[in-house]
């Protein structure tokens, strides 16, 4: 990595420079603002550490123009004059830290690899995009937030390999599109991707399934059948919800690993494949492994390599072209969120994830008359989280039991008497807490 350390204190110059060379990494000088952009346009640089206050031109403008030359270069500005204000503008003008002197050199340190990690992630992400450019590939991958943009950088480095990858996560978190990217980005590209979910398979045909099988081989097979190995042969075999795989066919499937060959079901014949395993849970497999549920020896097999999807509450920067996204696949761009709707969803925690959020798209673009969708157009249970998660303990107590209110009304079709029986309270109980949180018919309130 390349580091430019402009200051014009050459004891403090000195000092930064001989500390970074001494971990390793090539150290450029520069006394004054225009020495500093003349060395920064000239040299590779990946990180700056930036005086403040010099004489000539400041801290503060050479930013901007470093910013200008190379939006990609990560830049610590480093003041004696350190307070709340410098920091908010150095931040505004693209500062990506900010260290006061005397400067702790192993927080400094700290910064460093840290920023060295981002600007990887980032030339990962350049060399998919380069990819998908050149071959546009039939997927669409949202990734503005950091838990994303690490996914993408774990899957490029990932797809350069042949060894088998275990993708985890929770359940909608969009593992079957990891699959797909990480094939479609390796050299397997132009070979069959071929999927079997694994919780979908009735027991008595799993090994036919994976391995084929030979005609009469067992009641129904009327004909020879090649299985998922040998259909995948050359390209990439992806087992979704392996969790759910028979345990007495794992030694079976951990066998065709390590050797490459498969046997139909009725046959005796070895027959070689070139498969390259991708595998998708969102059960804890080691959890399994400990409890003789899942076969150990098969669980590090598959786990060469791992990727984490994120749920989709750690990356909610994603949820609003997501939105877009989903918008445009169902045909209603010219249909749009408001605003607050788009803020509800936001806050919205979605256990259901990417394939929730889908859903809760598609059920809104349905039942809106017009072409904006509102808060009130949402489902009841992005309502009623928002509504029970904001405010003071009483507000979110009342703005409770005025949902649940609401939901018994909506289900009796605005019988009190049967909605108070519903809520175990009496009409006249009902009729006060109507009147309370000014509940009507056409449920505006």
């Amino acid at each position: 990595m390349n580091i430019l350390v402009v200051d014009d204190d050459p004891i403090q110059r000195e000092l930064l420079s001989g500390f970074l060379e001494n971990q390793g990494l090539k150290v450029f000088k520069a006394a004054n603002g225009e020495e500093g952009l003349n060395v920064f346009i000239r040299e590779a640089i990946q990180v700056v550490l930036l005086d403040q206050r010099m004489p000539g031109q400041s801290g503060a403008e050479v930013l901007k123009r470093m910013k200008a030359a190379n939006p990609m270069a990560r830049i610590i500005m480093i003041t004696a004059y350190a307070d709340v204000n410098t920091a908010v503008v150095a931040m505004k003008d693209g500062a990506d830290e900010f260290l006061e002197k005397p400067v702790d050199l192993k927080l400094l340190l700290d910064k460093i690899d840290a920023l060295k990690t981002d600007i990887g992630i980032d030339e990962d992400l350049k060399a998919v995009e380069k990819r998908m450019n050149e071959q546009p590939l039939p997927l669409k991958i949202i990734s503005n937030s950091p838990a994303m943009r690490k996914v993408i950088s774990a899957v490029r480095r990932v797809a350069e390999t042949e060894w088998p990858v275990l993708i985890q996560g929770e359940t909608g978190t969009g593992k079957e599109v990891i699959a797909r990217l990480i094939h479609l980005l390796s050299a397997r590209k132009n070979h069959p991707f071929v999927d079997l979910n694994c919780a979908a398979v009735p027991e008595s045909l799993f090994e036919s399934e994976l391995f084929g099988h030979e005609k009469g081989a067992f009641t129904g097979a009327v004909g020879e059948r090649k299985g998922r190995f040998e259909l995948a042969s050359g390209g990439t075999l992806f087992l979704d919800e392996i969790g759910e795989m028979p345990i007495h066919l794992q030694p079976k499937l951990l066998r065709v690993i390590q050797e490459g060959r498969i046997s139909r079901v009725g046959s005796e014949k070895s027959i070689p494949v070139n498969v390259r395993i991708l595998s998708a849970t969102n059960k804890d497999l080691k959890h399994l492994a400990d409890d003789s549920r899942f076969r150990q020896d098969l669980y590090y097999r598959i786990k060469v390599l791992e990727v984490r999807m994120p749920p989709l509450r750690q990356r909610k920067e994603d949820i609003p072209q997501l939105v877009s996204f989903f918008l445009e696949r169902y045909g209603k761009s010219s249909v749009r969120f408001s605003s607050d709707a788009i803020d509800m969803i936001v806050k919205y925690p979605f256990p259901g994830n990417v394939r929730e959020l889908e859903h809760v798209v598609q059920r809104s673009v349905t039942m809106i008359r017009g072409n904006l969708i509102t808060p009130a157009d949402l489902p009841e249970e992005i309502q009623t989280h928002q509504l029970t998660t904001q405010g003071s303990l009483t507000e979110r107590l009342d703005n409770m039991e005025k949902a649940i209110i609401r939901a018994a009304l909506i289900e009796t079709d605005w019988v009190q008497t049967r909605a108070a029986e519903r809520l175990g309270i009496s009409e006249r109980v009902l009729r006060y807490k109507i009147q309370k949180h000014k509940l009507s018919r056409n449920f505006s309130a």
